[in-house]
Order: C-alpha cells, then sequence, then structure tokens
C-alpha cells in the first residue's frame, strides 16, 4: 500500500523503507568451504537479506576463496576487473573475500591484490560476516548478535586463525536455523576444522590454524536432525576428517578406544572419540523401519597416518558407510613423499589399502597427486606412474606443483620447469584415463543404487562435476531416446561415488532407483533404470 502525505512541508519527516541488501555468494575449493558458505549464506538469509540469481545484480558479493591451488586464486584475481566495473556501476555494491585465501601473515598486502573488496575474512571470522556488514539489527537471532570473536595463535612462528570458537558457533547456528544448506538431498557436516599436519607445499595449517574438533555429542545431534529432515546423504568433513578426536579430552564412555597412529607423530589416544567412532553411532540412527536413516554416509578428506584399523572395520560393518573412500597418496617415491613432509612411505600407504580392500571387498578408492614437485626426477614421476598402475584408483586429482606462498617449500628450489610439469601432468592423467575406462567396464551389465542428483541440462558439463574431461558419448541426445515421454537426461552417483546418467521422470529426482548399467566411460557410466530401490 502506498501512503501519500497530505502536507508536502512534513516530507522530510517520512521514514524511508529499509532495503536489506540481495547477496551472492561464489564459493572455490573444497567441500570444507562449501559448508563454510551454507553458514555464511544461512546469517545472511537471517539478517533479513535475499539471494540474488547471479553476482551482476547482487547488493553484496561474498568470495569464498580457495588458496591450495594458484589456479584457484588465479580466479579471483583475474575477477578484480568485473568487480571494479560493477562497483563503478553500482556504487553502493559491496565485496567481501573469505576463506583460505585471508591470510592473517598476509593481511597487510590483500588490498593491493584484491582492489575491489571492501571486508577481509579469515576462515575463522566468516561467523561475523553479518555483524561486520552491520547487518544485525536488535531483532536478529541472537547469535549473530553475539558471535564468538576470531583469535589468532601461532604455528611456525607466524599468527595463524586459533579456530577455538568455530565448534561453539556452529552450534548456534543450528539451534537458531542459520545454516542454509545447499541442498536437500545431501549435506555437509564439519566435525573437525584446521590442521595439524606438515606437508611443506600445503597452506591450508596457515590458512585455517591448528586441527579443532568440534565435540562428540554435537556432531551426533546435528546428524540425527539430518536424518529427521530427511536426507539421503551425509558427508563428515575435515581437512584431514580422521583424525577427528585427537584434541578431545579422554572420557570413560570412550574407554574402549585404545589405539595409536600407524605412521606420523604419535599421539595419546586412549578414551578420545574418533571417526570410527562417530560412523557407528550415525549408522546405529535408525528409521522406524530398523534401518540406518540416513542411507549413506561418506567422510572426506582422510590422512594415511590415520586410516587406523579401528576405521577401516567401522567402514565394514556399518551398512550405511559408502564403499567408496578418498586417501590421498600424492606421490610414488618415497624420497619425493619426505621432501613433501608427508611422513609416510609408499609401503605404508600399500598396506593400509591392501586391509581396506580386504575388509571392503570392492571398495573404490580416489586420490590426490602432485607431479612436478621441488627436485621431481624422471624416474620418481615415473614411479607414480607405476603407483597408478599398481593400486588402479577410480579416480585420481591430479595437479601440477605450484609454490603457495608462505608455506616451507618455498626454501626448496621449484627446479622442474613448467614444461616438464605440464608434460608430466597430462602423461598420468592419459594413463588414469584408461585405468578408468577399464575399471568402469567391470560395471557393464550390472546393476547399482544411483541416488539421482539433478537434471543434467543439454549443456557441456565441467570437469568439476565430472572428475575429469567430458565423455561426448554422453551427450548423444538419441541415448535417451527410447526411455519414454517425458523423459528428460538425469544424473546421480553410486555408493562407489561412479557418476551415471540415465533417463527418465523429473520426479526421480531425489530418490534412489536401480540401474542396469549399458555404457561405460572413463569418468562416467550411463544405465538405465531398471526399478526405484525399495
Amino acid at each position: 500500500m502506498t501512503v501519500r502525505l497530505v502536507d508536502p512541508s512534513v516530507a522530510e519527516f517520512r521514514p524511508e523503507g529499509h532495503a536489506m541488501p540481495s547477496f551472492f555468494v561464489w564459493t572455490l575449493g573444497c567441500q570444507m568451504n562449501q559448508s563454510d558458505s551454507e553458514e555464511m549464506a544461512g546469517q545472511l538469509l537471517s539478517a533479513g537479506c535475499a539471494r540474488a540469481s547471479a553476482m551482476e545484480v547482487a547488493d553484496l558479493i561474498v568470495i569464498n576463496t580457495c588458496a591450495v591451488r594458484e589456479h584457484a586464486e588465479a580466479k579471483v584475481i583475474g575477477r578484480q576487473g568485473q568487480l571494479a566495473e560493477l562497483k563503478r556501476a553500482r556504487p553502493g555494491l559491496r565485496v567481501v573475500l573469505a576463506g583460505c585465501g585471508v591470510r592473517e601473515s598476509e593481511r597487510a598486502g590483500l588490498r593491493k591484490r584484491f582492489p575491489a573488496v571492501d571486508l577481509f575474512l579469515r576462515p575463522d571470522e566468516e561467523p561475523e560476516l553479518a555483524l561486520r556488514l552491520g547487518l544485525v539489527s536488535a531483532q536478529a537471532p541472537i547469535g549473530l548478535r553475539t558471535a564468538a570473536t576470531a583469535a589468532t595463535t601461532v604455528v611456525s612462528g607466524r599468527p595463524v586463525s586459533a579456530a577455538d570458537h568455530l565448534a561453539p558457533n556452529r552450534a548456534t547456528a543450528l539451534a537458531e536455523g542459520r545454516v542454509a544448506r545447499s541442498s536437500t538431498l545431501s549435506a555437509w557436516l564439519p566435525i573437525v576444522y584446521g590442521c595439524d599436519k606438515t606437508c611443506t607445499y600445503c597452506i591450508v595449517p596457515f590458512a585455517r590454524g591448528p586441527e579443532r574438533s568440534r565435540p562428540f555429542d554435537d556432531i551426533v545431534a546435528e546428524a540425527r536432525v539430518i536424518a529427521t529432515a530427511g536426507y539421503q546423504e551425509l558427508t563428515l568433513l575435515g581437512q584431514n576428517v580422521n583424525s577427528y578426536g585427537h584434541d578431545l579430552p579422554a572420557e570413560k564412555r570412550f574407554g574402549h578406544i585404545d589405539t595409536e597412529r600407524s605412521s606420523g607423530r604419535k599421539l595419546d589416544l586412549h578414551g578420545r572419540p574418533d571417526l570410527a567412532e562417530l560412523l557407528r553411532s550415525i549408522d546405529g540412527i535408525h528409521g522406524a523401519d530398523g534401518r540406518p536413516a540416513i542411507p549413506r554416509l561418506r567422510f572426506i578428506t582422510s590422512h594415511p597416518w590415520d586410516l587406523s584399523d579401528r576405521l577401516i572395520e567401522s567402514m565394514a560393518e556399518c551398512p550405511s558407510v559408502c564403499e567408496h573412500l578418498h586417501l590421498p597418496i600424492q606421490s610414488g617415491d618415497d624420497e619425493i613423499l619426505q621432501r613433501m613432509g608427508r611422513q609416510y612411505t609408499v609401503e605404508h600407504y600399500r598396506e593400509r589399502l591392501s586391509r581396506i580392500r580386504e575388509a571392503v571387498p570392492g571398495i573404490a578408492v580416489s586420490t590426490d597427486v602432485i607431479v612436478g614437485f621441488c627436485g621431481e626426477s624422471d624416474a620418481q614421476f615415473e614411479a607414480t606412474l607405476r603407483i597408478l598402475e599398481e593400486v588402479r584408483f577410480d579416480t585420481v586429482f591430479a595437479a601440477a606443483y605450484s609454490p603457495r606462498p608462505g608455506t616451507p617449500a618455498l626454501r626448496m628450489a621449484d627446479d622442474v620447469s613448467p614444461a616438464v610439469k605440464r608434460r608430466r601432468l597430462n602423461e598420468l592423467l592419459a594413463r588414469q584415463e584408461s585405468i578408468g575406462l577399464e575399471l568402469n567396464r567391470d560395471w557393464l551389465g550390472r546393476e547399482a543404487e544411483v541416488l539421482v542428483e539433478r537434471i543434467t541440462p543439454p549443456r557441456r558439463r565441467s570437469v568439476e562435476e565430472d572428475g575429469g574431461p567430458e565423455d561426448p558419448a554422453l551427450r548423444v541426445p538419441s541415448l535417451y531416446g527410447s526411455a519414454g515421454e517425458g523423459s528428460v537426461a538425469l544424473a546421480g552417483r553410486t555408493r562407489h561415488n561412479k557418476l551415471v546418467h540415465l533417463a527418465g521422470d523429473p520426479s526421480l529426482v531425489g530418490r534412489p532407483v536401480t540401474v542396469r548399467v549399458e555404457y561405460a566411460g572413463p569418468f562416467a557410466l550411463r544405465g538405465r533404470v531398471v526399478a526405484p530401490t525399495a
């Protein structure tokens, strides 16, 4: 309703309608960043903001950065010109840079590198987003008005995030409904923040600070809420998810836990909760039918240090835990692994992998590999290729080494030329493509449970979606033509994390279906729906 003032002389006293900004969150990097973005979006929605459909029409742009690879930071730097143009066209636009690209020891230089940015937030400062922007009113939820202030600690003589307040802030955000999950099908659940590992190439410990585990009961409580909401899949998150609990106090109820690391720094883990205990507790949340209330349970990313026998046993014995493990190896040469600060050997990795494959037959294994690390010789690179042939990973996420400012590896000579790095990366990817194709062909004629995630529009899929280069055969329209009137192209994943393309009614999105595999490419499968899964 429009109110017209009778006396124009009092117009200056008319209250202005307070319009809260619309926002757009651009997320780069890992699943933890995606979870962090859900919390930031939840803050802004609770403050009264609305989502914008695109960056170009938003009043507030939040960029959640990744600093693990040079390419991710280059993406953000490359957008500075566009952001400056948007700000000239819309003077009220504000830009926030958050995530691992904001490090305390480098804060002074951020303004020069990112001139279009108005506010910089370290990962542990993200709970203060709405407060720092002045978007919090007296009527806002308590948590928005009282977010714990971020603090710093020291790692290797440099100030970094302490991250001690992240667990209680997460609990408050959940209690006040301030986590805007991006899916109604799959949920992220962070269980440990930060990183205590010593990888010389990695910036994460300096961006996210030391490892801080969330209280065991808080995690299980959040999982119960997720189960009640009807989520089909839950992924537990951590930079090193299987190191969960080592920093928590021992408790009598966990007295049966008596284990130790099989490599790396030794820790007293007796009586402390661990990832294995979490998996069993969440798997034990049952529905009315007596089955696990969350049918699919995953966790990422694991470190070979902490792949304990207890964890392997829980994976084998918990029906909801999916038959997939992401376990980075990084290199197939012990000398390079030592230079990387990984603190395990190739033989140790082999032994752990053999143990998990014995316990969980047919498990799919994915990994990370860095080629061209400091001093890597042709022979050492060949050792990595041999490991690929021997282990036969289902998926390999590979990258050429790029020096990251502030990491210990900067003290080493980056002596592998860009041309050699590119050649090695291309050779490794080609080798893995043939391995992936062979493994996927083993699925031909078999039936698999596929959780349908989305309708796939008729466009080129990205490497990020498919885990590799596009398979042209999956874009041929005739492949979907015989599935019936009203069918659309769909995509989902098996419990083994295999991407599967299929055709069917749009109503299948969000449902598990049984699919018979009829085509296998190096990066994805294609199949025909046999029946919805009971």
